[in-house]
């Protein structure tokens, strides 16, 4: 390393030296790797990473059934194909996002050429969560190594196995001035978010980002927040029953409603109400199994993650319950087995609990609607969903719903399926998050784009002081006709 680089100073934790000291060797070379981290470097090393991944597949399918029962074609669908499928875009597109790009110039700097040039941000912290604690432990990773930069990852402390496995794989794919994992429980996020990062990613729920936003304002960090809150969906008249059936259901109860894209709730047109909710629960007994016993031994639905999230949906549903809901579909628990059945619920009221709290579980509650325009004033009336799903054939109803709310994203006769597109930006508005990732958007949020303006023949040094007569006008002119 260049002798002349000076190390910043960080805040020292003595109670946490392997965290400072991991802090410190990425943080040392960040000068080094931002010069000589180039296109072959990082190619190199996310070729690595894939590999890895698939060498590791079984592994990783047994880390997450040991956490939460997440049956293994699950696994691949949502944990490990949204990362290899990232590492594949990223290695097609890396060259062209990397280089510096020309800015079309402009009269008031006639000229000069202006350039954009990508330049990674530095030392990063990856904060990942527990509901796909494969998948947004390594999607954010692969974005900030493809920026060139390091990265500490903290995964989940509630899914154990799979952090373990996460921090193997780490361990044995990346150097560790380059890549590291640091386990532990909110102690060790605490310490974490103590130290300077250059970006912090985090993944979680809104009033953990606010303290982490809040944490990282210290050191002026920059923040990529991918939070969540109660994504509602609207069936209209003129919906596909059986299609949206389908696709909510899907959307709903895969990964046990553990998803922060998953449909929260759902509001449905009165004229097809009955036909909808019939159809919702033909389709959880067509996919999980038509008796209660057959849905509890499905192969194909996992676990709530821990007692503390399976008291706290049991005390939504029991609350719904002596408040009125009807039990379409579901209601079936088992503590000892972290069991919820998939539960579809009508006739439910604003002052039940389910309709105040993101449900992050197998609850689906339906509410019927009359007129749209009561359905979007009642989702503007709340914190700004982090996904808003729209099951309708006729596209001015769907583009008046689009055009009255506001959403991190929107769908439109299908749930979550967004989340894997590759171009376009996955992320919240507000409440539900700040910043965008994935594909190029996340290339871009571990990147300053360093802006580069270089004199050829300008003039400018004409409007120069001293400001006599001829400058005045000059500057008169500019003002008058370019201002």
């Amino acid at each position: 390393m260049n002798s002349t680089i000076q190390t910043a100073v960080f805040p020292s934790d003595d109670t946490n030296p392997i965290i400072s000291d991991a802090f410190k060797q990425q943080h040392d070379r960040t000068e080094e790797r931002r010069q000589n981290f180039n296109y072959a470097q990082r190619v190199a090393i996310l070729e690595k990473l894939k590999h890895a991944i698939q060498s590791r597949e079984k592994d990783i399918y047994q880390a997450l059934y040991a956490d939460f029962k997440k049956p293994e074609t699950e696994v691949q669908l949502t944990e490990i194909f949204p990362v290899l499928q990232e590492i594949r875009h990223t290695l097609a597109h890396l060259k062209n996002w990397m280089k510096t790009k020309n800015v079309k110039t402009s009269l008031s700097v006639l000229g000069t050429k202006a350039k954009l040039r990508p330049e990674a941000k530095g030392t990063c912290l990856i904060i990942a969560p527990w509901n796909y604690p494969f998948n947004l432990s390594f999607g954010p990773l692969v974005s900030a190594l493809a920026a060139g930069n390091s990265a500490i990852i903290k995964p989940s402390e509630m899914t154990p196995h799979t952090s373990a496995l996460v921090a193997d794989i780490v361990k044995n794919t990346f150097p560790p001035d380059l890549v590291t994992v640091i386990e532990g429980d909110a102690v060790a996020s605490q310490a974490l978010l103590k130290l300077p990062f250059d970006h912090i990613f985090f993944t979680g729920s809104p009033q953990v980002g606010k303290i982490v936003m809040g944490e990282a304002a210290k050191s002026l960090a920059s923040v990529t927040l991918e939070l969540g809150g109660k994504s509602p969906t609207i069936v209209g008249p003129t919906a596909n029953i059986n299609k949206a059936a389908r696709n909510i259901v899907w959307g709903k109860f895969a990964n046990n409603g553990q998803t922060c894209i998953a449909p929260d709730h759902v509001f449905v047109h009165r004229d097809i109400a009955e036909k909808f909710t019939q159809a919702v629960k033909k389709e959880v007994q067509r996919v999980y199994g038509h008796s209660k016993d057959a849905q509890k031994q499905s192969p194909d639905y996992c676990r709530i993650v821990n007692d503390r999230h399976f008291g706290r949906l049991e005390s939504l549903l029991n609350d719904a319950r002596d408040k009125g809901a009807k039990f379409i579909q579901g209601g079936d628990m088992d503590a000892s087995d972290n069991y919820l059945a998939p539960t579809v619920l009508t006739h439910v009221s604003d002052d039940m609990k389910i309709n105040q709290e993101e449900l992050f579980g197998p609850i689906l509650p339906i509410i019927e609607f009359d007129d749209i325009q009561s359905v979007i004033t009642r989702i503007n009336a709340n914190p700004k969903p982090l996904a808003l799903y729209i099951f309708s054939d006729d596209s001015a109803f769907v583009d008046h719903i689009i055009t009255s709310t506001s959403s991190g994203a929107v769908g439109v006769n299908l749930t979550v399926v967004h989340f894997l597109h590759p171009n376009l930006p996955f992320g919240g508005v507000n409440n539900s998050g700040i910043g965008v990732a994935h594909g190029y958007h996340g290339f871009l949020a571990f990147s300053h784009e360093k802006g580069i303006l270089q004199d050829q023949t300008s003039i400018t040094h004409m409007l120069f002081p001293p400001y006599t007569p001829t400058v005045k006008r000059l500057v008169n002119m500019v003002v008058k006709f370019l201002g």
